[in-house]
């Protein structure tokens, strides 16, 4: 796969203005989509990335949607809307990433009710909504990817409620894909495993052990990128993987076998 087969497409990536996000962002740019980069709160960040998705010949604009509040997915739509105008673009979406995520979570004991809530708004609620009040703009053949992780399939005590709410995402995935089949639209997730991106950094790039560790525990010896994912998911918007859906990508680079 190659070129810009996302010719005359639109894309909304959630989260888009770092890490996994960012580089989903900036591949589908390449590959001929028109990006909305939504972001939550860091506005200069999402301009770097727009502007590096025009250098390299794309069109994008960034929109801010700040989600896990009761509302978010519409304030996003009525952004998305607006900036679709203003650009003179063909009314409608393509693409939908699902990538903003809360990526960590307390364990058991120490989980209060106010943090599970906010993983949960953000990691299912918002998705959701986003996906049910987008169905209209939603064109037929149309991708919906969401972005879960491996920690939906591996027994992980120390962030249950992050693992659980990427488990509901997948199951959200599933129904999504059956109820949309008939529209030729697919719904996939994509699961990553441990990412370098900033939101790791701390941990993974400031010690050597840990970082050891961490490549130690994918078959392929290494931490991911987030180009690794990003690639994955330019697969699942493109028409080669028209006859793939419902189904949850594994990207962890073998973690966990």
């Amino acid at each position: 796969m190659g070129g810009r087969m996302l010719e005359g497409r639109v894309a909304l990536v959630t989260g888009g203005s770092r890490g996994i996000g960012r580089a989903i962002a900036e591949r589908l740019g390449r590959d001929g989509a028109v990006v909305a980069v939504a972001f939550a709160r860091d506005q200069a960040a999402a301009g770097e990335v727009v502007e590096r998705i025009g250098e390299n010949g794309g069109r994008a604009f960034a929109l801010r949607a700040e989600l896990g509040r009761h509302g978010d997915a519409a304030a996003l739509w009525a952004a998305f809307d607006a900036e679709v105008q203003r650009h003179s673009l063909r009314a409608g979406v393509d693409i939908i990433v699902n990538n903003a995520g809360i990526g960590r979570s307390s364990d058991l004991a120490s989980l209060t009710e106010e943090e599970f809530d906010e993983v949960f708004a953000v990691n299912v609620r918002a998705p959701f909504f986003i996906v049910q009040q987008g169905l209209g703009r939603l064109r037929d053949d149309g991708r919906i990817i969401n972005i879960s992780s491996g920690a939906a399939r591996l027994a992980m005590p120390e962030i249950s409620a992050y693992g659980s709410s990427k488990g509901a995402l997948d199951t959200f995935t599933l129904n999504l894909a059956k109820q949309l089949g008939p529209r030729g639209i697919t719904a996939n997730s994509v699961a990553p495993g441990i990412v370098d991106t900033d939101l790791n950094a701390g941990w993974l790039r400031g010690d050597a052990d840990a970082a050891a560790h961490a490549a130690s525990l994918h078959a392929l010896g290494r931490v991911g990128q987030p180009e690794d994912i990003a690639d994955v998911v330019a697969f699942l918007a493109s028409d080669d993987a028209r006859w793939v859906t419902g189904r949850v990508i594994d990207a962890t680079g073998g973690a966990g076998l």
